[in-house]
């Protein structure tokens, strides 16, 4: 790479020893998350410093079968928040959902799932769990997606047992 096209760049990456030493240990050594392995493929690739090979943004691009963006936002979000940022997944509190069953909550649902149905009813089904959450005011709101995923995520065992009887557990598909 010539010194008139690391010119035109704005975002220059320029590593270390000890940061090329890292990265290749990160690669050739043990488990590591694919992008965290793809991200340090295109820092080597990208280094401009003597040792490294300073490759264009195309090209890389081309050898590790990502996007030319990919390649020039990790060279940005270098320059512009440091090496360790690269390297570490962003964790943001606004990307989780808050949990709408807590502890309690899942235990009393769980408990209404294995009683005996409504009269009239055979079983249980998502809809009637969903409506009697609220009725029973466990919780404010909830879908019958959420009550499936939730009761699908704590049963061990495909029935409840309950006043002696077997009663199937409700699935998304009820």
């Amino acid at each position: 790479m010539t010194a008139k096209q690391v010119a035109m760049k704005k975002y220059v990456v320029r590593l270390s020893e000890e940061e090329r030493e890292r990265l290749s240990t990160l690669i050739h050594a043990g488990k590591h998350p694919a992008r965290q392995l793809t991200k340090a493929r295109i820092l080597l690739k990208a280094d401009a410093s003597e040792a490294g090979e300073g490759w264009s943004d195309s090209q890389i691009a081309v050898a590790l079968d990502t996007s030319i963006d990919t390649v020039a936002r990790t060279r940005q979000q270098l320059v512009e928040e440091g090496f360790e940022a690269v390297l570490v997944r962003k964790y943001s509190p606004r990307s989780a959902r808050e949990r709408i069953f807590d502890g309690a909550a899942e235990a009393k649902l769980i408990a209404l799932a294995c009683s005996t149905p409504p009269k009239g009813r055979k079983r249980w089904t998502l809809q009637l769990l969903e409506e009697h959450v609220v009725v029973l005011d466990i919780v404010e709101r909830a879908s019958d997606n959420t009550i499936g995923r939730t009761l699908k995520k704590t049963r061990s065992s495909p029935t409840c047992k309950s006043n002696g009887s077997s009663h199937r557990m409700p699935t998304p598909l009820s």
